[in-house]
């Protein structure tokens, strides 16, 4: 029994970890159908923004808090001139959508290269996340776990609440479900699609923060999580958020397990299998969206 909830625990803190990649990602794929090979760029920035305010910010505990917020406005920045200088054209066009933004990452990481060089960097974690929690049973947890999992926990009611009671939140579930009908009812959809690119651009940023207290950062981080984000977004549903919460957490129960019966590699391999496997019984995935239509 010990063994079993020190896995589940684990798999829990993987799945956290998985949704605030994702998280951002089932806004820009999932709600606008954009396929943005340039969001792991953005969880590299929010990483970056963390450790370039540690330089400025000597206190750990302080300049993560402060990151937070910055690493939002920065990563959010991004992905709105992104969209305004690229992507608005190309939302009828969805694969020349993936080759420009995956050119896009390309120049990112380039660019990160050329400021904070090629070797990864560290950033210091606050004292108070650098411990364990011993829990009755033997069963240790980590602090920095716990944290991201309450933040990813926050960023998911955060954005339910934004999307279901916020006039801009109506707005989007309204471009989402009709972009035309929204459009002659006078919804100004390039200003809700800057805002939404804006948001999940923005989550991305928060991840990057995140990401920080459990490895190095180095310019070629977002590539090694855009895969498993997407995965989780299209296994989840398109457009669909719950979906997003219950396959992150699935997935990382898995990998989990998967880890603890044979290797990385080989959990890695089960997962894919259980997720091909799942795409070819339910290939819109685990929920749909109902839309209107005025054909």
């Amino acid at each position: 029994m010990t063994v079993l909830i020190g896995q589940l625990f684990t798999g829990v803190s993987i799945g956290a970890v998985l949704l605030l990649i994702a998280l951002g990602l089932a806004l820009t794929f999932g709600q606008m159908g954009v396929i943005n090979m340039a969001h792991g760029e953005f969880i590299m920035a929010g990483a970056y923004t963390t450790y370039v305010l540690q330089q400025v910010v000597t206190v750990a505990g302080w300049s993560l808090l402060v990151a937070l917020p910055v690493a939002f406005l920065v990563a959010g920045t991004m992905g709105v001139l992104l969209e305004i200088l690229l992507i608005r054209r190309l939302y009828a066009r969805p694969l020349d959508t993936l080759l420009v933004t995956w050119g896009v990452s390309l120049i990112l990481q380039q660019l990160a290269r050329d400021v904070f060089g090629s070797p990864n960097v560290q950033t210091r974690a606050p004292e108070l996340l650098t411990g364990n929690i011993a829990l009755p049973g033997g069963i240790t947890v980590a602090n920095n776990r716990l944290f991201i999992l309450a933040l990813a926990g926050g960023a998911v009611v955060a954005l339910t609440v934004a999307l279901r009671v916020t006039p801009l939140g109506r707005r989007i579930r309204a471009v989402v479900q009709n972009r035309d009908l929204a459009a002659v009812s006078g919804i100004a959809t390039a200003r809700v699609d800057r805002m939404t690119f804006f948001i999940g651009s923005g989550l991305a940023g928060i991840a990057g923060v995140a990401l920080t207290l459990l490895g190095p950062i180095g310019p070629t981080m977002g590539t090694n999580l855009i895969i498993d984000a997407f995965l989780v977004v299209v296994v989840g549903g398109i457009g669909q958020l719950k979906g997003t919460v219950i396959v992150a957490f699935g997935l990382g129960v898995l990998q989990a397990t998967g880890e603890y019966l044979t290797t990385l590699s080989v959990a890695k391999v089960m997962v894919f299998v259980a997720i091909v496997a799942f795409l070819q019984w339910r290939p819109q995935g685990m929920f749909t969206l109902r839309t209107r239509s005025l054909a």
